[in-house]
């Protein structure tokens, strides 16, 4: 189908006052274009974020974005800093053993943090996007005088090093080296801050609001790309917000995948390993040589596609491509049953290669997919998923 009809179906289906979410889907399916905004829009609409009566979106728009501001208001605290005279330890101690104590769980949450700040700091590297300024910065983070930006809370402190040289009873020579933290994420000055900076602060308050998971290392890698797509948005109305709903379409996608990031629900249903063991009944049926040499091998699914299946392949291609597989994996009505047939595809692609090599070089290959494109990938899984098995 040309580009132009294809454009002129996504802004027919958007422009009506209730949207035809099961049309849309069978639409996106095949991709969304990256022109003016639709894609942004589809994910809010395929995550199940904005309702399908167009009528209802100003009202529901407006109570959910304040709703995100009282979380920030509520949950990015410094104890003890509403005290009148500065004094951050008059009604609660640092050192206080009270399970109700503010400072207990300040401490508790940057445990976590601690973790988040790091793994935010990685988030994409080959593109500098999350390392350039938000042109909407959060007003009561940036202007907080540090107070209130989270990384300065787990700041890591560098202690001060110096090579001492003495010759004989001549003087000595002392030479100061300080450790500067990595400029490429380096936080930015009062009233701006990055990308990176807003994705921590997601995160952050995710995993505030959700204790029994929290914060699982990985989860930057999903709320990355939604982030993106919402941050690029040219419609200036909704990029303003791309923080707040970006959280809410986040937040919308891991209790879908929760599962997989929680170690005691691996064997559930919708646990991890269930859906590794489901890709290798997928793979027998769709190719039982490689599925023979996996077996002969022991080349496990836990080797290759454990990363595949929790991050949703975003950490095996470029952005702009995991951008396009998630079009297809948003738009499948029963949610992330097509994951398991693009992974079969993925490892069916490579079938010469695999079945010529051993397990050294057949791991190698699977932990570090081949570029290619991903268009032939998404096609043979639509091939594989209609085979009768």
């Amino acid at each position: 189908m040309a580009y132009r009809a294809r454009l002129k179906e996504f802004d027919d289906i958007l422009q009506q006052d209730v949207i035809d979410l099961e049309n849309l889907r069978k639409l996106a399916f095949h991709g969304i274009p990256d022109d003016q905004g639709r894609r942004a829009l589809c994910w809010r609409l395929l995550l199940n974020y904005l309702p399908i009566d167009k009528a209802k979106w100003p009202l529901y728009l407006t109570e959910k974005r304040a709703l995100y501001k009282q979380f920030i208001e509520e949950m990015v605290v410094m104890p003890g800093s509403q005290e009148s005279n500065g004094d951050v330890t008059e009604r609660d101690h640092p050192l206080s053993i009270n399970p109700d104590s503010q400072w207990q769980t300040f401490f508790k949450d940057n445990e976590v943090l601690l973790q988040i700040d790091k793994d935010v700091r990685r988030l994409c590297p080959d593109i500098s996007f999350f390392q350039q300024p938000t042109e909407f910065p959060c007003h009561e983070i940036v202007n907080s005088n540090d107070v209130k930006r989270l990384h300065t809370r787990v700041q890591r402190s560098v202690l001060k090093c110096a090579n001492v040289e003495r010759k004989g009873l001549g003087i000595t020579k002392i030479a100061l080296s300080i450790k500067k933290a990595n400029e490429d994420y380096a936080p930015m000055t009062e009233g701006k801050e990055a990308h990176w900076e807003v994705v921590e602060r997601i995160l952050f308050l995710y995993a505030k609001l959700n204790p029994g998971q929290s914060y699982v290392q990985g989860m930057n890698e999903i709320i990355g790309p939604i982030y993106h797509a919402f941050a690029c948005d040219p419609d200036v109305n909704f990029r303003e917000h791309a923080e707040s709903d970006s959280f809410f379409c986040f937040t919308n996608l891991m209790s879908e995948i929760r599962d997989f990031f929680i170690k005691s629900l691996d064997e559930t249903d919708h646990g991890i390993n269930k859906m590794m063991n489901r890709m290798l009944v997928q793979l027998k049926n769709s190719d039982l040589d490689v599925w023979l040499k996996f077996q002969q091998l022991e080349l496990k699914p836990q080797y290759y596609s454990f990363r595949w299946i929790t991050l949703l392949l975003s950490q095996e291609f470029p952005l702009p491509d995991v951008l396009r597989i998630w079009d297809t994996l948003f738009s499948d009505e029963s949610r992330f049953d097509f994951l398991i047939y693009v992974c079969c595809a993925m490892i069916v692609i490579l079938r010469n290669h695999l079945l010529n090599g051993d397990f050294p070089s057949n791991l190698k290959l699977l932990q570090n997919f081949p570029p290619m494109d991903v268009q032939v990938i998404l096609s043979k899984a639509v091939e594989l998923s209609r085979q009768k098995n």
